[in-house]
């Protein structure tokens, strides 16, 4: 029980991605005509478009294999970044907030995934002519939190060990 009152406010974060994830990707299915861009700034649209693949759209066009594929492997992820968050210590507040982003951002895109069949994305950069693939507020999570964990992996543990060596 001690493990969830420690990392409580962690699934939290992860809810809220999820909640919000689920908000605008509705929000864009319902005000967006599909594969339209709509101009917020000169370098953003949002543009809806379904992907059936994984990030950058892989194997989007691999026959439909790929939705419970994708699937299966997001829900064994998803669990076990469950897991691992639940068992981190309260030092470890980096890393807690990087899997809590990845957590929430995976299963946005499993909900999807299991009740659609695909992946709403609608974020969409572009500059001169380049466009970045689309992406939606679950992958930036999952980005987000996989840039902080590899802070975490170069700073994260050189702060803890300084912390146990300062203490008597």
């Amino acid at each position: 029980m001690e493990l969830y009152k420690r990392n409580g406010l962690w699934l939290v974060l992860s809810l809220i991605i999820f909640l919000f994830d689920i908000w605008t990707k509705n929000m864009a299915s319902n005000q967006l005509q599909y594969a339209r861009p709509v101009e917020i700034l000169p370098v953003l649209n949002f543009t809806l478009l379904h992907n059936p693949g994984a990030a950058f759209s892989f194997l989007s066009d691999a026959g439909g294999w790929q939705r419970w594929f994708f699937t299966v492997v997001s829900a064994a992820v998803s669990a076990v970044l469950l897991v691992w968050l639940l068992r981190l210590q309260r030092s470890e507040k980096l890393l807690a907030l990087s899997l809590a982003l990845i957590l929430g951002g995976a299963i946005g895109n499993l909900y999807d995934r299991v009740s659609l069949g695909y992946v709403v994305d609608f974020i969409s950069f572009h500059y001169s002519g380049w466009y970045f693939p689309a992406f939606n507020i679950a992958d930036s999570a999952i980005s987000v939190g996989a840039v902080l964990m590899i802070v975490d992996m170069f700073f994260g543990s050189q702060a803890q060990v300084v912390d146990k060596e300062a203490k008597p």
